[in-house]
């Protein structure tokens, strides 16, 4: 029988996909060296909640809410983050990898990623204003019609964002990053 919420609790090494999460809602908890791949967290309610060293990799995430949730050097490649409950959805991340990830049309004011590696990542119509991509590899990531203002790719690399199809209204790049912003132009720069 599943329980309705779990609070303040530190989950270490587990494998969900043997184990499997028995609560709706889980608030202030922490996921340690946990495996979720594969799992369906599907309308499961995390609130302040830490998921460290845990690999999430093509998890079922429909309706599934994450309010203030921070990932560490975590693995979660392929998840449809825009599948997940948009209401308040606040994330961040640091030194995790994201490949084939999808945030399409996410609202992510603000998010943090942090020395992540985001390989063909979709951020297609995502609001990703004031966000932060400190040191992040963005090869092959997709930004069309995105919302980048105020964004910093001061340290990010490996970026291509066409200005003509982004909002990039006072985002932040340095001058090793200005190939990715002339890529589209198809010129040579030396």
């Amino acid at each position: 029988m599943q329980n309705d919420s779990k609070y303040d609790t530190v989950f270490e090494k587990i494998d969900f996909n043997i184990n499997k999460l028995d609560a709706k809602k889980y608030e202030g908890c922490t996921f340690s060296e946990c495996i979720f791949q594969h799992c369906n967290l599907s309308n499961i309610v995390f609130t302040d909640c830490r998921f460290v060293d845990c690999d999430l990799s093509l998890a079922t995430l429909a309706e599934a809410a994450f309010h203030e949730v921070e990932f560490c050097t975590c693995k979660l490649l392929g998840l449809h983050f825009d599948q997940c409950n948009d209401f308040i959805f606040s994330v961040r991340f640091k030194d995790c990898v994201l490949n084939l990830s999808s945030f399409y049309e996410v609202k992510m004011k603000k998010t943090l990623f942090s020395n992540c590696t985001l390989h063909e990542t979709d951020f297609e119509s995502t609001i990703l204003t004031e966000a932060i991509f400190h040191e992040c590899d963005l090869a092959g990531a997709v930004f069309e019609n995105t919302n980048l203002e105020k964004a910093d790719f001061r340290s990010a690399y490996n970026f291509t964002i066409n200005p003509e199809t982004n909002r990039i209204t006072n985002a932040k790049f340095s001058l090793h990053g200005l190939p990715g912003l002339l890529a589209h132009h198809k010129i040579v720069i030396e």
